[in-house]
């Protein structure tokens, strides 16, 4: 089979190739997936420089989110048959085979797209973990959502909208703000390399917002804190601006905010019956057509740099995609 195999650690990719490789046989409980459609996330592009917390021994084939159907089924494994849509994260899905345990697969909801599936379960999972379990967010309290043209940000203007919240998306583009705008209908946006305190008060007569969704970190984070609401709740998902921001705690003193750390997964990890009530709920919303996750481009194995290039560039509004069987 044809993989995208890491096979040194090194700047701009250098250590990445696409090469043929025995196609796997599933051991027991396991299943062979044939892949199509697998979503890029920034631990992908992490990952093929060691920067990332979870480092696979090399070489290694990437992908944490894939969706695709059943291609061989390993001994024991009887919930699943030969063609069976399917969708799981974990690895190797930048290949045209991918071995995963059978207990990890949930079946495709049929009214997402195989990319879809692909990129649903990270994003949708974060955003629920994060304003649901973490922030106890309800209907319609003020939520500000950074990054918002990100998979993970997207996500979180789509089911805040559900939720009944009133939503400001930001991002830095205006044109991403106006794809956002067209297809998610948010109560409002900002551009935040125009600054966005103000335009936040505005909005929200001058109390600040009740809860702000905060993938990026940096210079986002240290303007958050000065248009929070009293009691507010400021998620940080991440650090895509490259900035671990420092918190001085006199702010939180006397604003009288909480800030939570979010990482969806280990919160799973931690609170194993929570973890699948937070699973069970992402694929019901799904599954009722009520959450809408965006494919922005999908691209063939072998354009799997310029794949890569969109999340490294932010171009892309929602997932991007690679689709091995192209």
């Amino acid at each position: 089979m044809r993989a995208l195999v890491v096979e040194e650690l090194l700047p701009d990719y250098a250590g990445c190739v696409v090469k043929e490789v025995q196609t796997p046989e599933p051991g027991p409980g396991e299943v062979r997936i044939r892949v199509r459609a697998a979503a890029v996330n920034f631990p992908d592009l992490m990952q093929t420089r060691g920067e990332h917390q979870h480092k696979p021994i090399l070489p290694f084939v990437g992908g944490l989110e894939l969706a695709g159907e059943v291609d061989a089924l390993g001994e024991g494994v009887t919930s699943f048959k030969p063609g069976d849509p399917v969708v799981s994260g974990g690895r190797g899905g930048f290949a045209e085979f991918a071995i995963l345990p059978a207990a990890t697969l949930r079946r495709k909801p049929a009214n997402l797209s195989f990319g879809q599936a692909a990129g649903y379960p990270v994003a949708y999972l974060t955003a629920y973990v994060a304003l649901t379990r973490c922030a106890h967010t309800e209907a319609g309290e003020w939520v500000l959502v950074h990054g918002a043209a990100g998979g993970v940000g997207l996500a979180a203007v789509d089911y805040a909208k559900l939720l009944g919240c009133k939503v400001i998306a930001a991002s830095a583009s205006d044109d991403k703000l106006a794809v956002i705008e067209r297809e998610y209908a948010p109560d409002a946006t900002v551009n935040v390399t125009r600054g966005f305190r103000e335009r936040v008060k505005e909005l929200t007569g001058g109390r600040g917002a009740d809860v702000i969704y905060d993938p990026v970190g940096g210079d986002v984070f240290d303007e958050s804190t000065r248009c929070i609401a009293f009691g507010g709740r400021v998620l940080s998902i991440g650090f895509t601006s490259g900035r671990l921001p420092v918190l001085p705690v006199n702010i939180a003193l006397i604003k009288g905010f909480s800030v939570h750390g979010v990482r969806a997964g280990e919160y799973g990890r931690q609170f194993p019956a929570k973890g699948r009530e937070n699973n069970e709920a992402i694929w019901n919303l799904a599954e009722a057509g009520l959450v809408k996750p965006r494919v922005d481009a999908e691209y063939p194995l072998d354009q799997w740099r310029e794949a890569f290039e969109t999340l490294a560039q932010r171009k892309v509004v929602g997932k991007t995609i690679i689709r091995p069987d192209l």
